[in-house]
C-alpha cells in the first residue's frame, strides 16, 4: 500500500506568498530533520519544489547554493548538520529504474532524504514519511500541503507546524 492509498495520521495546509517563504518553511523543517527522515515532494514543474529543498538544506547547514534540481543527476548528495540526500524521479519511470540508481540504499542511509516527482515511483516511498503536494495558486502564491504518515512523522510535522488549521509564513 503507499501513501497516497493511507489516510495520513495527520496534515497540514500552508500558504506561501513568495519563493523566500518557501525557503524559509523548508529551512524551519531542515533544522528539525534527522538521520533516516523521509519527505516526498509531488507537484507540477516550478511550483516550489526545488526552492523548498534548498531551504531545507540550509536548516540543515548546507549553504543553499550547493543545491539544483537533481534531474539529470537523479541524486545529490550535501553535508551538512546531517547528510542531506536529494532525489529527483522527473526522469524515473518504475521502482526497478530507482533500484538501479541505488535509491534504496538511501532509506538505511546516515541522513534525510527528500524526494521531488515522488508520486512517479510511489512503491519507492517508505511506510511512514511526510509529502507534502505542492500547487501553483497564480504568481508566487503556493498552496502546500503536508501530510504525515507515522508516529514519528506526526511529531515532526507537529513541531514544525504547530497549528492544525492553514497558515500563511
Amino acid at each position: 500500500m503507499t501513501a497516497s492509498e493511507r489516510v495520513p495520521e495527520s496534515r497540514r495546509c500552508i500558504l506561501s506568498h513568495s519563493a523566500n517563504e518557501t525557503f524559509a518553511l523548508g529551512a524551519r523543517l531542515g533544522q528539525l530533520l534527522a538521520p533516516g527522515d523521509f519527505v516526498g515532494l509531488v507537484g507540477e514543474l516550478g511550483t516550489g519544489k526545488t526552492e523548498f529543498v534548498r531551504g531545507v538544506a540550509q536548516g540543515a547547514g548546507v549553504s543553499a547554493a550547493e543545491v539544483s534540481s537533481p534531474t539529470f543527476a537523479i541524486i545529490s548528495a550535501y553535508r551538512g548538520r546531517i547528510p542531506i540526500y536529494h532525489a529527483d524521479f522527473f526522469r524515473i519511470r518504475d521502482y526497478d529504474e530507482a533500484y538501479s540508481t541505488g535509491f534504496t540504499d538511501l532509506l538505511e542511509s546516515d541522513g534525510a532524504v527528500l524526494v521531488e516527482w515522488l508520486n512517479r515511483v510511489p512503491r519507492a516511498a517508505p511506510r511512514e514519511l511526510i509529502v507534502l503536494s505542492f500547487e501553483d495558486l497564480g504568481g508566487e502564491e503556493r498552496r502546500i500541503q503536508a501530510y504525515a504518515y507515522g508516529i514519528r512523522y506526526q511529531q515532526r510535522l507537529q513541531t514544525w507546524i504547530p497549528d492544525a488549521g492553514s497558515s500563511r509564513l
